[in-house]
């Protein structure tokens, strides 16, 4: 049976880490052009990111009053270019040659991890039984895990959902005709998994 690659960014708690990790994606994307050459956030924005977290983090350790508050907050927003980043490289990689999709994702700075084509999807949608509706329900990550949803019509700005136990939610009061984007984040006994790939679907 044949396995596909799947990016992994395996971010750490420690913020110097993510910062390094962080700095590594970005030369990895910068010196490999030819392959990603519209990495989304891009670049500039990314590095921009990383230098206003390492500014901020700098400030934490100089125990500058409120500065945590700050830090966290750039924190976040690198965690999110990261996830949008894996979301990108792993879309150049479907597309490439599959005996050259691991090789990509590396190239890129990232880890991969292999898992056979039949196994479930890490997440699938479905249409809802009335219009604006829709189910979507994730590979379920641990007997006892529960699940952050968030959906989002540019990839840019996302609305979360209630949390869930099981690994299935659903969703109403969307936009019939439209393309909404939907991912989901494990929390299970060992802490917050990464952010699932991006699945798109057109709302009926």
């Amino acid at each position: 049976m044949a396995a596909k690659a799947i990016a992994v960014l395996n971010l750490s708690t420690k913020v110097k880490t993510v910062i390094s990790h962080a700095q590594s994606v970005a030369t990895s994307i910068a010196t490999n052009t030819a392959s990603f050459p519209s990495p989304n956030p891009t670049l500039a924005t990314f590095q921009a990111d990383i230098a206003a977290l390492v500014t901020a983090e700098t400030a934490v350790l100089a125990r500058t009053k409120g500065a945590v508050e700050t830090r966290n907050a750039k924190l976040a927003i690198v965690k999110g270019d990261l996830e949008n980043l894996r979301t990108y490289v792993q879309s150049v990689s479907d597309a490439a040659n599959p005996s050259n999709a691991a090789a990509l994702i590396e190239s890129a700075g990232m880890t991969t991890r292999k898992v056979t084509l039949h196994d479930k999807p890490e997440l699938s949608i479905k249409q809802g039984s009335v219009s604006g509706t829709v189910v979507v329900t994730a590979k379920a990550a641990d007997k006892r895990a529960a699940y952050d949803w968030q959906y989002s019509t540019d990839q840019k700005t996302w609305t979360p959902l209630p949390a869930t136990l099981q690994a299935k939610t659903g969703v109403s009061g969307l936009t019939a005709g439209t393309v909404y984007y939907f991912r989901v984040q494990p929390l299970t006994r060992t802490g917050e998994q990464n952010w699932s790939g991006l699945v798109s679907f057109m709302v009926k």
